[in-house]
Protein backbone atom coordinates (compact mmCIF):
# COMPACT_ATOMS: atom_id res chain seq x y z
CA UNK A 1 0.00 0.00 0.00
CA UNK A 2 1.45 3.40 -0.96
CA UNK A 3 1.97 6.19 1.54
CA UNK A 4 -1.11 8.39 1.69
CA UNK A 5 -2.46 11.35 3.62
CA UNK A 6 -5.91 12.51 4.65
CA UNK A 7 -7.34 15.10 2.24
CA UNK A 8 -10.43 17.27 2.65
CA UNK A 9 -11.45 19.58 -0.20
CA UNK A 10 -14.23 22.01 0.67
CA UNK A 11 -15.84 24.87 -1.23
CA UNK A 12 -18.01 27.54 0.36
CA UNK A 13 -21.15 25.82 -0.93
CA UNK A 14 -20.21 22.12 -0.87
CA UNK A 15 -17.87 19.45 0.39
CA UNK A 16 -16.09 17.87 -2.58
CA UNK A 17 -13.84 15.17 -1.11
CA UNK A 18 -12.87 13.69 2.22
CA UNK A 19 -10.59 10.66 2.08
CA UNK A 20 -7.10 9.41 1.31
CA UNK A 21 -4.79 10.93 -1.28
CA UNK A 22 -1.35 10.08 -2.67
CA UNK A 23 -0.47 13.54 -4.00
CA UNK A 24 -1.84 17.05 -4.38
CA UNK A 25 -0.74 20.00 -6.52
CA UNK A 26 -2.29 23.35 -5.68
CA UNK A 27 -1.97 26.80 -7.25
CA UNK A 28 -0.55 29.20 -4.66
CA UNK A 29 0.74 32.75 -4.59
CA UNK A 30 4.24 31.26 -4.89
CA UNK A 31 3.39 29.02 -7.88
CA UNK A 32 2.23 25.40 -8.03
CA UNK A 33 2.91 23.61 -4.78
CA UNK A 34 3.07 19.82 -4.40
CA UNK A 35 2.12 17.85 -1.29
CA UNK A 36 2.80 14.19 -0.58
CA UNK A 37 2.47 11.97 2.48
CA UNK A 38 4.27 13.19 5.62
CA UNK A 39 4.72 16.68 4.19
CA UNK A 40 5.92 19.36 6.60
CA UNK A 41 3.26 21.46 8.31
CA UNK A 42 2.37 24.63 6.39
CA UNK A 43 -0.33 27.10 5.45
CA UNK A 44 -0.54 28.80 2.05
CA UNK A 45 -2.91 31.04 0.10
CA UNK A 46 -4.57 29.45 -2.93
CA UNK A 47 -5.04 31.50 -6.10
CA UNK A 48 -7.35 30.72 -9.05
CA UNK A 49 -5.96 27.80 -10.99
CA UNK A 50 -6.11 24.05 -11.44
CA UNK A 51 -5.89 21.75 -8.42
CA UNK A 52 -4.65 18.23 -9.23
CA UNK A 53 -4.99 15.32 -6.82
CA UNK A 54 -4.28 11.60 -6.94
CA UNK A 55 -6.91 10.00 -4.74
CA UNK A 56 -6.61 6.58 -3.11
CA UNK A 57 -9.55 4.41 -2.00
CA UNK A 58 -7.35 1.63 -0.61
CA UNK A 59 -7.41 -0.33 -3.87
CA UNK A 60 -7.33 2.09 -6.80
CA UNK A 61 -5.81 5.42 -7.69
CA UNK A 62 -7.89 8.06 -9.42
CA UNK A 63 -6.89 11.45 -10.78
CA UNK A 64 -9.00 14.55 -10.29
CA UNK A 65 -8.54 18.05 -11.67
CA UNK A 66 -10.56 20.99 -10.43
CA UNK A 67 -10.80 24.64 -11.37
CA UNK A 68 -10.52 26.43 -8.02
CA UNK A 69 -10.78 30.03 -6.91
CA UNK A 70 -9.13 31.79 -3.96
CA UNK A 71 -8.73 29.96 -0.72
CA UNK A 72 -6.31 28.48 1.76
CA UNK A 73 -4.55 25.16 2.27
CA UNK A 74 -3.40 23.83 5.63
CA UNK A 75 -1.06 20.84 5.92
CA UNK A 76 -0.71 19.43 9.43
CA UNK A 77 0.16 15.98 10.80
CA UNK A 78 -0.28 14.12 7.48
CA UNK A 79 -3.66 15.76 6.93
CA UNK A 80 -4.47 18.41 4.30
CA UNK A 81 -7.41 20.80 4.37
CA UNK A 82 -8.23 22.76 1.20
CA UNK A 83 -10.80 25.56 1.59
CA UNK A 84 -11.77 27.50 -1.54
CA UNK A 85 -14.53 29.90 -2.47
CA UNK A 86 -15.63 27.70 -5.37
CA UNK A 87 -14.54 24.68 -7.38
CA UNK A 88 -15.67 22.99 -10.58
CA UNK A 89 -14.73 19.93 -12.50
CA UNK A 90 -13.58 21.06 -15.97
CA UNK A 91 -16.17 18.83 -17.64
CA UNK A 92 -18.90 20.82 -15.83
CA UNK A 93 -17.71 24.12 -17.33
CA UNK A 94 -19.62 25.52 -20.29
CA UNK A 95 -16.96 27.20 -22.42
CA UNK A 96 -19.38 29.59 -24.18
CA UNK A 97 -20.77 30.78 -20.85
CA UNK A 98 -17.27 31.24 -19.41
CA UNK A 99 -16.25 33.30 -22.44
CA UNK A 100 -19.36 35.51 -22.04
CA UNK A 101 -18.47 36.02 -18.37
CA UNK A 102 -14.92 36.94 -19.40
CA UNK A 103 -16.15 39.59 -21.83
CA UNK A 104 -18.58 41.01 -19.25
CA UNK A 105 -15.81 41.21 -16.65
CA UNK A 106 -13.48 42.96 -19.11
CA UNK A 107 -16.20 45.51 -19.90
CA UNK A 108 -16.85 46.11 -16.20
CA UNK A 109 -13.14 46.75 -15.60
CA UNK A 110 -13.07 49.42 -18.30
CA UNK A 111 -15.88 51.40 -16.70
CA UNK A 112 -15.12 54.08 -14.15
CA UNK A 113 -16.34 52.58 -10.91
CA UNK A 114 -15.69 52.37 -7.20
CA UNK A 115 -12.79 50.41 -5.76
CA UNK A 116 -15.23 47.70 -4.64
CA UNK A 117 -16.81 47.38 -8.10
CA UNK A 118 -13.35 47.26 -9.68
CA UNK A 119 -12.26 44.52 -7.24
CA UNK A 120 -15.39 42.48 -7.94
CA UNK A 121 -14.88 42.80 -11.70
CA UNK A 122 -11.24 41.74 -11.34
CA UNK A 123 -12.29 38.67 -9.33
CA UNK A 124 -14.89 37.76 -11.96
CA UNK A 125 -12.26 38.16 -14.67
CA UNK A 126 -9.85 35.85 -12.83
CA UNK A 127 -12.56 33.23 -12.30
CA UNK A 128 -13.64 33.32 -15.95
CA UNK A 129 -10.04 32.98 -17.18
CA UNK A 130 -9.45 30.11 -14.77
CA UNK A 131 -12.59 28.31 -15.94
CA UNK A 132 -11.57 28.69 -19.60
CA UNK A 133 -8.01 27.45 -18.90
CA UNK A 134 -9.30 24.45 -16.94
CA UNK A 135 -11.78 23.50 -19.67
CA UNK A 136 -9.18 23.86 -22.43
CA UNK A 137 -6.64 21.83 -20.41
CA UNK A 138 -9.03 18.91 -20.00
CA UNK A 139 -10.16 19.09 -23.64
CA UNK A 140 -6.51 18.83 -24.77
CA UNK A 141 -5.98 15.80 -22.50
CA UNK A 142 -8.90 13.98 -24.16
CA UNK A 143 -7.52 14.33 -27.70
Amino acid sequence: MPDSFRLSILAADKAFYNGESLSLVIPTTEGSYGVMAHHMNMIAAIVPGILKATLWDGKERSEVRLAVTEGIVKVENNSVLVLVDSLERPEEIELVRAERELQAAKAALQKKSSVLEHSLAAAKLARALNRIRAKEFIDKQQL
